[in-house]
């Protein structure tokens, strides 16, 4: 039987947990008040689906790896569905109102379309509306 996940948890180390949970905030997202602490912000993402953003120093008790410096790395790229072209627009133009920095220009592929940006901490982020209907026609 292949391997399935109930949930899913990414880990991301942050500057300052207050500047980036306000960020993710002024983007619509909610936290969970359970899993968050003075060092840590559950941000959910859907149903089964989170991000643990935590200030380095905890996020450094998980890997004896250093982190990456986004200035200049890339460690992942998180891409989020959207359910249309504008709610693509509207998360990304928001980013980058609240201090988030421009990381790609929109992309038109006709099916699909998609706008990335880096969050205050330099974690990259695209959003991207796949048109369903126009994959099953052909």
């Amino acid at each position: 039987m292949a391997f399935q996940s109930k949930n899913i948890f990414i880990n991301l180390p942050v500057k300052d947990i207050n500047k980036s949970t306000n960020f993710f905030k002024e983007l619509g997202f909610e936290f969970n008040p359970q899993f968050s602490d003075e060092t840590t912000s559950c941000m959910i993402i859907y149903d089964n689906i989170f991000a643990l953003i935590m200030v380095e120093e905890r996020f450094n008790g998980f890997t004896k790896k250093e982190i990456a410096d986004t200035t200049t790395y890339a460690e992942a790229i998180f891409c989020l569905s959207a359910e249309s072209r504008e709610q693509v627009d509207e998360l990304v133009s928001k980013a980058l109102s609240s201090g988030g920095k421009s990381y790609s220009d929109p992309q038109d592929h006709g099916f699909m379309y998609g706008w990335g940006f880096q969050d205050i901490d330099g974690h990259i982020w695209e959003i991207v509306f796949m048109d369903e209907s126009a994959l099953n026609q052909g």
